[in-house]
C-alpha cells in the first residue's frame, strides 16, 4: 500500500509546470526586494539587525553588496525557471535565501517561510525532467513521469499550512471580528477600494471567510466534484489578499499549487500540449527507499510539531509571542506599544536614558515596542556597544503594550536586567510579565 502511494509513476506535467512558475517567482521575489526599496529599509539603513535568535552570526553585506546578492538570487530563480544546471541553481537559491531569513526578522512574512521549505523542496524534486535546457544539454535526462510523493509531498504540506492557519483563528478576538474589522480600518486610505473596505459585512467575509477557506480548501480540491469551485474560491481569495495585504509571491505560489490536484491531462493540455502523457502506472521502488521514507517523516513531524510548541509554554502566544514564528499564524492580532530603555553604569550608577531613534529605524522601532525578543536583544546589543566605550552597563525596560486594541498593559519585568540574562529557547522568559 504505502508502495503505491508513494512510488507509482505518474505523469510530471504539473511538477514541470510548477517548477518555471516557482523560478519565475523567484526571481520576482528577488528582483523586487531591490526596486521596491525592500533591502534599502530592512538590510542596508538599519545600523543594527534582528536576526532570528542564534544566528547573530549572520549579517549583511556591506555597502550596496546587499543588492548585487539580490540579483544573483534572482538569477538563480531565472535558472530554476529555464532548468539549468537545476539542482545547483535550486541549492544555491535555497541556501542564499535561508542565509537571508535568518538575517533578520523585522520584516518577518509567513510566505518567506513558506519559500525556505519549497526552496528546499525543489532541490530533491526532479522537475527538470522535462521541458528544461539540462535536457536540452543532456536528452538522457528526458522523463515524463515521477514517482507519487513528488506530488504528496506539496498536498500534504499545504494541509499542514490551512490546518494550522484555520485553528489558529479560533480564538475570541477573531471570532467576534474585532481583528478582522482593525485589518479592514486600516486599509481605510487604499485608493479605489479603501471605503468599499469599510463596509459591515466586510469583517465577515475576512473573518469567517478565512476559517471556512483554510479549514475546506484542501479537502475540496482533492475531490473532483468540488475541485473546479474551490479553484475559483482559491484565485478570489489569494488575489484578494495579494492586492489587500500585500504579501508578496505567497498567494501566486499557492494558487501556483492547485496544479498537483488537477489531472496530468488537465495540466499538460492547457501548459504542455507538445508533451506525451504517461499513462503506465508503474510502481518502481527504488533502493534508498528506507532513507526517503524517514526522512519524510522526520521532516513532517518537524511541520506538524513546530506550530504548537506554544501551548506548551507559558501564557498566550498573542502576548509574549514565544513560539509565534514558523506556525502559520497569519494576520492574527494588531499590537501597539511603547517602550522605554534605560543603562545603568554598574560602578557609577549612572542611569542613561535611551533614544531608539539614535539606534533603530522606524520599522524596527515598532518591533521593539512589542515583542520580547526584540527587546532582549536590543538589550544585548546595548551592552555591546557600551562595553566598547569601556563601560559594564546593566539594561532595564519599561513596556507597555496593547493586544487587539485592548488597553495597554505592562509586558517586562522593571527590575530585571535584560543585559544579564539568558534567553529561553525552549521555555518561558520568567522576566515577560503574566497576561492576565
Amino acid at each position: 500500500m504505502l508502495n503505491k502511494f508513494l512510488f507509482k509513476y505518474i505523469d510530471n506535467s504539473s511538477l514541470i509546470v510548477f517548477r518555471i512558475i516557482f523560478g519565475f517567482l523567484c526571481f520576482a521575489e528577488s528582483v523586487g526586494a531591490i526596486f521596491t526599496g525592500w533591502i534599502t529599509k530592512t538590510l542596508v539603513e538599519p545600523k543594527f539587525t534582528f536576526t532570528f535568535l542564534g544566528f547573530e552570526w549572520l549579517q549583511p553585506l556591506p555597502g550596496n553588496w546587499m543588492y548585487i546578492y539580490y540579483a544573483i538570487m534572482g538569477v538563480f530563480g531565472l535558472l530554476i525557471m529555464l532548468g539549468y544546471k537545476y539542482r545547483f541553481s535550486a541549492f544555491m537559491f535555497f541556501i542564499m535565501w535561508c542565509s537571508v531569513y535568518f538575517m533578520q526578522k523585522s520584516s518577518y512574512n509567513n510566505h518567506y517561510y513558506l519559500l525556505v521549505l519549497l526552496s528546499g523542496i525543489m532541490v530533491i524534486l526532479p522537475a527538470h525532467k522535462y521541458a528544461s535546457l539540462d535536457v536540452k544539454l543532456n536528452p538522457k535526462l528526458k522523463s515524463i513521469a515521477m514517482p507519487a510523493w513528488c506530488k504528496w509531498i506539496f498536498v500534504i504540506q499545504l494541509f499542514i499550512l490551512y490546518t494550522y492557519a484555520y485553528k489558529a483563528k479560533f480564538y475570541p478576538d477573531w471570532l467576534d471580528l474585532s481583528v478582522p474589522s482593525s485589518l479592514m480600518q486600516g486599509k481605510i486610505n487604499y485608493p479605489i477600494v479603501g471605503q468599499f473596505l469599510q463596509n459591515s459585512f466586510m469583517p465577515y467575509l475576512v473573518g469567517y471567510g478565512g476559517i471556512l477557506f483554510d479549514g475546506l480548501i484542501i479537502p475540496m480540491l482533492l475531490f473532483k466534484a468540488t475541485r473546479r469551485y474551490a479553484f475559483f474560491a482559491s484565485i478570489f481569495f489569494h488575489l484578494f489578499n495579494s492586492f489587500i495585504f500585500q504579501v508578496g509571491v505567497f498567494p501566486y505560489l499557492s494558487l501556483a499549487f492547485c496544479l498537483f490536484f488537477f489531472k496530468p491531462e488537465t495540466v499538460r493540455n492547457l501548459f504542455l500540449k507538445g508533451k506525451e502523457l504517461y499513462t503506465k502506472s508503474e510502481i518502481i521502488v527504488p533502493s534508498y527507499k528506507p532513507i526517503l521514507v524517514s526522512l519524510g517523516c522526520l521532516y513532517f513531524a518537524i511541520q506538524i510539531v513546530l506550530p504548537i510548541r506554544h501551548h506548551f509554554i507559558q501564557d498566550s502566544v498573542l502576548w509574549t509571542e514565544e513560539g509565534h514564528r514558523l506556525s502559520w499564524r497569519m494576520m492574527l492580532r494588531s499590537k501597539s506599544g511603547y517602550t522605554n530603555f534605560k543603562v545603568v553604569n554598574t560602578s557609577t550608577n549612572k542611569t542613561t536614558p535611551i533614544n531608539l531613534t539614535k539606534y533603530l529605524t522606524k520599522k524596527q522601532i515598532r518591533s521593539v515596542n512589542y515583542k520580547p525578543d526584540f527587546i532582549w536583544q536590543f538589550a544585548q546589543y546595548l551592552k555591546t556597544e557600551y562595553k566598547k566605550k569601556g563601560e559594564d552597563v546593566k539594561v532595564y525596560v519599561s513596556a507597555q503594550v496593547s493586544v487587539n486594541g485592548k488597553p495597554h498593559k505592562h509586558l517586562i519585568d522593571e527590575k530585571v536586567d535584560l543585559a544579564n540574562v539568558k534567553w529561553n529557547f525552549f521555555s518561558h522568559n520568567d522576566w515577560i510579565l503574566p497576561s492576565n
